[in-house]
């Protein structure tokens, strides 16, 4: 039996916005930071590791100053003067800066989730932790990967059209959401913890659980912006 999805209708729109308000436009700018600022995984593996460092501290400047320049600019996604995306069955190109900005997004998401799903996997099962040479050895290949899809549009929210986009986001949205929920969990129960056997499987498992909970949710429609935009409905693409 099909899980009944919530869905997002024209009529429950009091009004659509045609553009931005500065509060708006500033509270998107630090995910785009987020984004860019984890891109560099094996530096922000030593971050939780070890805390922050200085090298930590150049590359947020770096970021901090691209970003901020990007968004004054309005080439963020969700920092521009006005929406660009009305109604998602428009055929529209997509513009160059949400396709870079979404494939790092892309690229965070499944990197860091499927290495750190690994590493629990292999900490549950063998009871050694690898999680340093992991990152070491797959973070870049992996990201490597998701960028050259990235790059050849075959990503939601990164093909060159925008048509598709009241349902690409949902499946944005929701990778966001199951990966942010399921990462936060894990990192209180590494600090809570104590380090051991069952502390490997519990943390495993409930990783595990997290993420496939969450996804379901968000595949019903039941988190923000995981709704599916009926067809000809209007939307705002951010």
């Amino acid at each position: 039996m099909p899980l009944p999805v919530q869905v997002e209708y024209e009529g429950q729109r009091i009004k659509v916005r045609t553009f931005n308000k500065k509060i708006y436009r500033v509270s998107h700018w630090p995910i785009w930071i987020w984004v860019f600022f984890l891109a560099p995984g094996p530096l922000t593996f030593d971050l939780f590791a070890h805390g922050f460092s200085r090298g930590n501290f150049t590359w947020l400047v770096c970021v901090l100053i691209g970003t901020g320049i990007a968004g004054i600019r309005g080439k963020l996604p969700g920092v521009e003067p006005a929406p660009y995306i009305l109604r998602f069955t428009e055929d529209r190109p997509n513009p160059l800066y949400r396709r870079v900005c979404y494939t790092f997004g892309w690229a965070d998401i499944i990197t860091f989730a499927g290495l750190n799903y690994a590493g629990l996997a292999w900490a549950a099962i063998t009871g050694v932790w690898r999680m340093k040479q992991i990152y070491d050895y797959g973070y870049f290949p992996v990201y490597g990967i998701v960028m050259l899809l990235g790059l050849l549009g075959i990503l939601p929210r990164v093909r060159p059209s925008t048509k598709g986009e009241g349902t690409e986001r949902r499946y944005f949205y929701g990778s966001v959401w199951a990966v942010t929920l399921a990462q936060t969990l894990e990192l209180i129960l590494w600090k809570a913890i104590p380090a051991g056997r069952a502390a490997d499987f519990a943390k495993f498992g409930s990783y595990t659980l997290a993420l496939f909970a969450v996804g379901i949710c968000a595949a019903m429609g039941l988190l923000p912006r995981t709704r599916p935009i009926v067809p000809g409905e209007m939307i705002i693409g951010d």
